[in-house]
């Protein structure tokens, strides 16, 4: 197939998905299309920000915009692995157990303050999350496709919170945070909704689940050059000599670049990966992968600034014939 075809059909697909998410969010330009990009790799994604910057509302409208399943779980302390999974239930009209299966059963998952609930309650997305599975009663059930979480978590020094194991965070493609909105974007934000005259919102599919598979499939397609295969195994293994990292990235980070990087290159129109990209794509990727250096615990952005310390410092690869 022609490369060029294939990657104007993910640019085309990609501008779509913006144009009709853009019609609710609000100045998040760069955040909506880094979702996207994950959501083109079957990637998860984590958010980590204040309450009431759209979290919610931007998952909401990527799968209305998709026409994808969307199931939205409150992670509460008392919340069980059970509520989540779902389970067998005794039906006393058949006399025998049927399963019930829980919300984790759909496209678009939204794990709502997720570092609310217990650690033995997060826990059970790790397998959801890696292997696109959930095990019941010894029984392996296969989530749909895609399957993505978009999770939120408040930040750590919130009460009431538990800090997201390491094996849990890395299994997360990307980090990201909407932030607040600047003045000319909020006074939009009160101009669309008076003239709504309601606080629902709505979008209207441009796209369905079989598209989205088959652009995830070309996205496969979009080469990268060997010396940029390199390029991103020296910024990870920067990270872990790094005098401000304890722990650094594991293989894991590299591929979740490799990935995205691909994703924003397609997304651009472009059928091939260039430095730019993956400049672009190591923060998200590995900003929640590092456990810092103690001194550095209370500073805040100190992740993204070990991650821009590295990109500066590791040689960037010239490659010709793209």
């Amino acid at each position: 197939m022609d490369s060029t075809v294939n990657t104007e059909n993910v640019r085309s697909f990609v501008a779509r998905i913006r144009s009709a998410v853009e019609s609710v969010i609000i100045g998040k330009s760069e955040t909506i299309e880094m979702v996207t990009a994950a959501l083109l790799c079957n990637g998860h994604v984590l958010f980590e920000d204040f309450p009431g910057l759209g979290k919610t509302l931007l998952a909401k409208t990527l799968a209305a915009s998709m026409d994808l399943g969307f199931r939205r779980i409150q992670f509460t302390p008392d919340l069980l692995p059970g509520d989540i999974t779902g389970g067998y239930i005794y039906n006393r009209e058949k006399s025998e157990f049927e399963l019930r299966k829980g919300p984790v059963f759909t496209n678009i998952l939204l794990a709502d303050e997720l570092n609310r609930a217990s650690p033995k309650t997060q826990s059970a997305l790790l397998e959801a999350m890696q292997e696109g599975q959930v095990t019941i009663e010894g029984e392996s059930l296969k989530l749909p496709r895609p399957f993505v979480v978009l999770a939120t978590q408040n930040p750590i020094e919130y009460e009431g919170t538990f800090p997201l194991p390491e094996a849990q965070l890395d299994r997360f493609l990307v980090k990201l945070s909407i932030g607040y909105p600047d003045e000319r974007a909020e006074a939009e934000i009160l101009q669309r909704r008076r003239e709504r005259k309601t606080d629902e919102t709505s979008v209207s599919p441009v796209t369905d689940r079989e598209e989205l598979l088959g652009i995830c499939d070309l996205v496969e397609e979009v080469y990268l050059h060997e010396d940029l295969e390199r390029y991103i195994v020296s910024i990870v293994s920067k990270t872990r000599s790094n005098t401000g990292v304890s722990v650094g990235a594991s293989p894991r980070g590299s591929l979740s670049i490799m990935k995205l990087s691909r994703a924003v290159a397609a997304a651009s129109g472009r059928g091939f990966v260039i430095p730019d990209d993956i400049k672009r794509t190591a923060g998200p990727a590995l900003r929640h992968r590092l456990v810092l250096a103690p001194d550095l615990w209370m500073r805040v952005g100190a992740a993204s600034e070990v991650i821009d310390s590295i990109l500066s410092t590791v040689p960037v690869p010239v490659v010709s014939g793209a």
